[in-house]
């Protein structure tokens, strides 16, 4: 056979055949070179860079991910979603290539050590004591599709980054022909004349006929309905879901406890009233005065005349005192008692400690079981995000929630809930803990439909992540009760109704009075209302006797002009009584502070303005073919 076959490779006619087929090997791989030359491999061009079609993909990949996961399950990326986040993805790789070219020119760079510290601080890579966990780091990176040169780079330029934007940053100060205004609108105080029309002071109503309540009832289906519920059925992996398969000792307890301890220690905290001021001779004769009439609003006010700043700090921790003299005399100063004068690093201090926090420390035994949370979780880092990643190649294959192996450490469940997580019986669900696992479990059951395909979800949760796939049997849908079984019920909302109805109609009758001219008092006693005057309160700042309703609208109202709010007790008429214009020139600390926080709004501002001239003047060229294909790609 073989020498048959050496024979006939020697004929004109097999010699042909294979000319042939090296012609057409040769003309077809020519033609794919030809065609492949001229060919635009880039997405963006930009201060010189070029980045391919890989490196974009693998960019929008990561950030395509992240946004799909905020989807409910089952649910898939429309093209808009698609565009937007590669649109984003593109604007940030431009952005980063133009800083970058700027940060290289200008010669700046962060040092190694730096990059590291910054990396070990950031809290997605500690473990439940707080420390930074290096298979924590690698298992984040894995799953968002990061090496570690290519993360470590991402937050070196970031570091030198905001080292050039907090140059340009640095020294912006707000004008305080812009600070005024604000300061003026923010710490403005109002107070308000008010009458109340309480519901449970309504004229009593007569009974309802039978016929009334069920048009009442009629007409309010969804009042007296049951919710919808759902019948569902999931698995749960959690760090309790492993705890039967990790050890915990009371070493290991002890440990942890040591490891965070000083977040069980509550610092004693004080309550002190404080004057500064920068002359001693001052500071002893506002001293004696103070002393002599021991009344913080007539210390204030000597404190004003003599050029002195008076202030109130409240529930301070020893840290939290502006001046270490100053702290050091206030946590050894008797309660009531008013000390001094104190020297600090720039001036005197008088200092009258009103309130006394003592501090406190939680025991082993108090937080034993918080500390049995914490070690498991972090026991069980290793071990999750491989039983996560094996449960979701074995649903995304087909796999049923019945058929799952059992040595994953799930925990199976189902059941019905409506949407506040309760059964049919009106308790609550029994759906494994914490409350972020049963909360994200809950949203899941009711954004999914019967049918849906199986998904893994993860949760974040104080212990750590846990993960959940859940699939929806069934719906039951909202049915009316029946009349008799909800009549009396029907009976209370008519009465309540209608009792809401004359309070309102009479707050009304008030509010067109003073708008027709009648003084506030004279429309009050006619309404057989007595009116109140409430505190004086700021736009942010509560008080009781200021009712919240009442407290939104205040500052938009004009001085005399009359209104009319809703509450959960009944209506409220109220006029403004008093406006208390706030004095920058009064409280020169609390100026400065809000200037200083605008200052820092606008320094923001200007590093802003600076990124987008830097991507602007980086003139990038965008291929908008290969984006398309890559975001958007054709079937």
């Amino acid at each position: 056979m073989i020498t048959a076959f050496r024979r006939a490779l020697d004929t004109w006619y097999v010699k042909a055949f294979f000319v042939l087929m090296v012609g057409a090997f040769i003309f077809w791989g020519v033609g794919d070179v030809v065609r492949m030359v001229g060919t635009a491999t880039w997405v963006v061009k930009v201060s010189g860079q070029t980045i391919e079609a890989q490196a974009f993909q693998a960019e929008y990949q990561r950030a395509l991910s992240a946004a799909t996961q905020a989807l409910p399950p089952g649910q898939e990326a429309t093209s808009e979603l698609k565009h937007n986040v590669g649109d984003r993805a593109l604007e940030r790789i431009v952005g980063e290539a133009a800083m970058t070219e700027v940060l290289r020119n200008m010669r700046l760079v962060s040092p190694d050590s730096i990059v590291a510290s910054a990396v070990r601080a950031m809290p997605v890579f500690a473990d439940p004591t707080g420390q930074f966990s290096k298979p924590t780091f690698d298992a984040l990176l894995r799953n968002n599709g990061l090496t570690e040169q290519r993360f470590l780079q991402s937050v070196r330029t970031d570091l030198t980054q905001r080292q050039l934007l907090g140059a340009i940053a640095a020294g912006v100060l707000a004008p305080q022909t812009q600070a005024m205004p604000v300061y003026a609108a923010i710490f403005e105080k109002r107070a308000a004349d008010t009458v109340e029309f309480l519901l449970d002071r309504a004229p009593a109503v007569p009974p309802a006929d039978e016929a009334t309540l069920r048009r009442f009832y009629d007409n309010r289906p969804d009042i007296y309905a049951t919710p919808e519920y759902r019948r569902i059925k999931a698995v749960v992996l959690s760090p309790r879901s492993l705890a039967k398969e990790i050890a915990i000792s009371d070493d290991d307890l002890h440990a942890a406890y040591e490891r965070a301890k000083s977040g069980y220690i509550q610092p004693e905290k004080r309550s002190a009233q404080v004057i500064s001021v920068g002359d001693e001779a001052k500071a002893r004769a506002l001293l004696a005065a103070w002393q002599a009439a021991p009344d913080w609003a007539a210390a204030q006010e000597a404190a004003k005349a003599a050029d002195a700043n008076a202030v109130a700090l409240d529930d301070a921790t020893a840290e939290q005192f502006p001046d270490p003299a100053l702290s050091k005399a206030v946590f050894a100063a008797a309660r009531d008692s008013v000390t001094g004068p104190i020297q600090g690093s720039f001036g005197w201090f008088l200092v009258k400690v009103v309130k006394i926090e003592p501090g406190s420390e939680k025991s082993f035994d108090a937080v034993k079981d918080e500390l049995k949370d914490r070690v498991l979780a972090e026991k069980a880092t290793d071990i999750i995000y491989g039983r996560a990643n094996t449960l979701d190649n074995l649903l995304g294959n087909g796999g049923s929630l019945d058929d799952l192996p059992g040595d994953l450490g799930l925990i199976p469940l189902s059941g019905s809930l409506d949407a506040e997580g309760k059964t049919m019986e009106g308790q609550p669900a029994p759906l494994p803990e914490p409350a972020e696992l049963r909360t994200a479990m809950i949203e899941a059951a009711f954004k999914l439909r019967p049918g849906d395909p199986l998904r893994l979800t993860e949760a974040k949760t104080p212990g750590g992540p846990a993960y959940f796939a859940l699939a929806v049997e069934d719906i039951v849908p909202p049915a009316v009760k029946p009349f008799d079984t909800v009549k009396d019920r029907v009976a209370g909302d008519w009465t309540f109704e209608q009792q809401r109805r004359a309070q309102e109609t009479a707050a009304a009758a008030m509010l067109a009075a003073i708008q027709s001219g009648r003084n506030f008092a004279d429309a009050a006693t006619i309404a057989g209302v007595i009116p109140h005057l409430t505190p004086l309160v700021s736009r942010g700042e509560g008080a009781a006797g200021m009712p919240p309703e009442l407290q939104r609208v205040l500052f938009a109202l004009k001085k005399d002009e009359p209104t009319m709010v809703e509450t959960a007790q009944g209506f409220i008429v109220a006029i403004p009584a008093e406006i208390a214009v706030a004095d920058p020139a009064a409280d020169k600390a609390g100026f400065e502070k809000l200037r200083s926080e605008l200052s820092r709004n606008m320094a923001s501002d200007y590093a802003s303005v600076f990124q987008d001239a830097v991507r602007l003047r980086a003139n990038p060229r965008i291929n908008r073919t290969n984006f398309d294909q890559i975001v958007q790609p054709q079937p």
